[in-house]
C-alpha cells in the first residue's frame, strides 16, 4: 500500500520525468494520494472481501469473534456510523454496514416510499453502494486532511512531526465491508447477474439473495411469501459466484437467505428425474389431496406419490401450498442445499428473536455442514422487549417462581419497565448477540433498519419541542449541546460537508490566490473551543 514518503518519490520520478510539472508539490501531491487510498468500487470489493474471509476464519476459530453492523440508508449514515466506531472503540475491525433493501424501497426509490416488494429501481441498490463509499471515502479524506493540517503546522513551528507522520502511516481507513441486499434478485438468473455486477462495481463484497419468487417478493416478516424450487435458487447462486469471478472479486461472499419458515406457497413445481432428488424432495413438502383418476377434474395438476394418485392443493391465484409443519424442515433443507451448492453464509428469518429456536436450525445445519454460519437480522420487527419478557415469564415459570404479580396478557406495559422482569429482559437483549454467536452459529448481526427509526425518533423529538413551547431550546438541548459532549464530528457541519478539504485544494492548485471559506469570519470557528 502507497505511503506518504513513497507517494513523494513516486510523484518526484514523474516531474524529472515529465520535465515541465514544476508547479506540482511533491508533497501536496503525495498528500492527495495518500487521501484518495481506493480508485475505484473494484478495488474497494476486493479489499472488504478479504476482510470478510479473514473474519469468517476468525468466527470459525473463536466463537467470540462474530461481526455486526447496521443499515444505512444515505451515504451519510454510514459514514457517521464509522466515525462513531473510530471514535469509541478506535478500529473498525469486524463492524460492517448493512444495505438495506427494505430501506432503498421506504426511502430511496423515486416513486416515493414502497413496501419492501421489489417494486423500487433496482438500479437504486448499487447507487447506494456508490453513495455510501463516496461518504466513507470523504471520511477518509477529511480526517487525513486534519492531519496533514497538524503536520504542516509542526513544520512551521519547527516541531518533530515522527508521530504526525506515524498517525498518516498507520491510518485506518472507515472503508468496511457493504452485505448488500438484492432481494431476490430482480428477475431471472440472467437479470441477477446484470445486478450483481453493477453492485460489485459500486463496490459490494458481499450479496445477499432470498430465495422468494422475484415477481411475489414480500418482506420477510410480512405474510404471502412464494419460494422457489432449489434449481432456481442455486442458477441465481450460480450467477452472483460468476460475476464475482468476472470482475476479478475471488473472494467475493453469497448470503443465502431462506424465507422457507414463514412461506407457505411455491409458484411452480419443480420436475423430478428420479425419487429423492432436489426437486422430488421439494414437492414432498406439498399438500394434497389422494385423488381417483375417474374423479378428478379437468385440467387438474396430478402427481403420482407412494403408488397413488394425489392433487397438490392449489390456491385459487395457481399457488400451490406447502404441508403445515414442514418450514422447518423446509429452512434446512434450503440451507444445507444452499452451502453445498455454492453460497458462504446463511440468513435465517425467524419469526422472533429467540437463541434456542435458531439453535434447533442451525444443529441440523451443522450436522451436514459442520462450518456453517449464519448473518442473523435482529430485526426492529420484533417487538424486543415483549419477546424477552414473554422469555424470562417461561424460564420463572419452569423454574417454579410465582409470576402473579404479571399481567401475561399486558406485558408490554410501562408499569413493568423498572420491575425485575425489565431487569432480565434487558440482561437478555445485552446477551442475545454473544448468545446466538457462541450457541447458533450466528457470525454476522444486523440490524436492518435502525436508522430509519432513529431518524423518525430524533425528528420527532425536535418537532415536539421546537413547534412546542421549548423553541430554539428544543434544537440546543436535544441536538446541539450533546453532539458537542460527545464530540459528534458533524457539529462542524461546514468542515464535514468539506469546506476545510476544498479550502486546503485551493491551496494546493492557487497557491496565494486561493479564495477561502475557513477565515476569520467563518462562524464555524464557535466550536473550536
Amino acid at each position: 500500500m502507497t505511503t506518504y514518503v513513497s507517494a513523494i518519490d513516486h510523484i518526484k520520478a514523474l516531474k524529472e520525468k515529465y520535465g515541465n510539472w514544476q508547479n506540482i508539490s511533491e508533497s501536496d501531491a503525495a498528500r492527495l494520494v495518500v487521501q484518495n487510498t481506493f480508485k475505484t468500487g473494484l478495488d474497494i470489493a476486493k479489499y472488504t472481501a478479504g476482510i470478510m474471509r479473514r473474519d469468517m476464519a476468525a468466527y470459525d476459530a473463536d466463537k467470540t469473534k462474530y461481526t455486526q453492523s447496521l443499515g444505512a440508508w444515505h451515504g451519510f449514515i454510514g459514514q457517521q456510523t464509522m466515525y462513531a466506531v473510530k471514535k469509541y472503540f478506535g478500529t473498525t475491525e469486524r463492524k460492517y454496514i448493512y444495505l438495506s433493501g427494505w430501506m432503498v424501497a421506504a426511502l430511496r426509490s423515486e416513486f416515493g416510499p414502497l413496501p419492501d416488494q421489489s417494486m423500487h429501481e433496482k438500479t437504486a441498490v448499487p447507487k447506494l453502494i456508490e453513495e455510501i463509499y463516496t461518504f466513507l471515502r470523504q471520511a477518509d479524506e477529511k480526517v487525513l486532511n486534519d492531519y496533514f493540517r497538524e503536520l504542516e503546522k509542526a513544520k512551521e513551528a519547527g516541531q518533530d512531526t515522527k508521530a504526525i507522520l506515524d498517525k498518516i502511516n498507520n491510518f485506518e481507513t472507515h472503508i468496511v465491508p457493504i452485505i448488500a441486499d438484492i432481494d431476490a434478485g430482480f428477475g431471472n438468473e440472467e437479470a441477477t447477474y446484470l445486478l450483481t455486477k453493477q453492485m460489485i462495481q459500486a463496490g459490494a463484497c458481499a450479496i445477499q439473495v432470498e430465495n422468494q419468487v422475484s415477481d411475489a417478493k414480500q418482506c420477510g416478516h410480512q405474510d404471502g411469501k412464494v419460494t422457489v424450487p432449489h434449481e432456481d435458487f442455486i442458477a441465481k447462486i450460480n450467477a452472483i459466484r460468476y460475476a464475482f469471478l468476472e470482475l476479478g472479486v475471488d473472494d467475493g461472499v453469497i448470503v443465502a437467505r431462506t424465507d422457507s419458515e414463514g412461506a407457505s406457497l411455491t409458484q411452480k413445481l419443480p420436475v423430478s428425474r428420479e425419487k429423492g432428488d432436489l426437486a422430488s424432495q421439494y414437492l414432498d413438502f406439498l399438500e394434497v389431496e389422494e385423488v381417483d383418476i375417474n374423479s378428478a377434474n379437468e385440467n387438474d395438476v396430478l402427481l403420482k406419490r407412494d403408488g397413488k394418485l394425489v392433487r397438490p392443493v392449489r390456491m385459487p391465484n395457481g399457488l400451490y401450498s406447502f404441508r403445515e409443519g414442514t418450514n422447518i424442515d423446509r429452512v434446512v433443507l434450503d440451507c444445507v442445499t444452499s452451502l453445498q451448492n455454492g453460497a458462504d453464509l446463511l440468513w435465517i428469518e425467524t419469526p422472533t428473536p429467540d437463541v434456542a429456536h435458531i439453535k434447533s436450525m442451525t444443529d441440523r445445519i451443522v450436522e451436514q455442514v459442520p462450518n456453517a454460519k449464519l448473518v442473523y437480522n435482529n430485526s426492529p420487527s420484533f417487538n424486543w422487549t415483549l419477546n424477552f419478557r414473554k422469555q424470562v415469564i417461561a424460564k420463572w415459570e419452569k423454574e417454579g417462581k410465582d409470576t402473579s404479580a404479571y399481567d401475561k396478557a399486558n406485558l408490554m406495559s410501562a408499569e413493568y419497565d423498572n420491575s425485575e422482569l425489565n431487569e432480565e429482559a434487558d440482561k437478555l437483549a445485552r446477551t442475545f448477540q454473544a448468545d446466538a454467536s457462541r450457541e447458533a452459529c450466528v457470525f454476522h448481526h444486523l440490524i436492518t433498519l435502525p436508522t430509519f427509526h432513529t431518524a423518525a425518533l430524533s425528528t420527532h423529538q425536535l418537532a415536539k419541542g421546537y413547534f412546542g413551547d421549548k423553541g430554539m431550546l428544543a434544537y440546543v438541548e436535544e441536538v446541539q449541546r450533546k453532539e458537542l459532549r460527545e464530540g459528534v464530528a458533524a457539529v462542524k457541519h461546514q468542515a464535514m460537508a468539506g469546506s476545510d478539504i476544498g479550502d486546503d485544494h485551493k491551496e494546493i492548485f492557487s497557491g496565494e490566490n486561493a479564495l477561502k471559506a475557513g477565515g476569520h469570519k467563518n462562524t464555524s470557528n464557535q466550536f473550536s473551543h
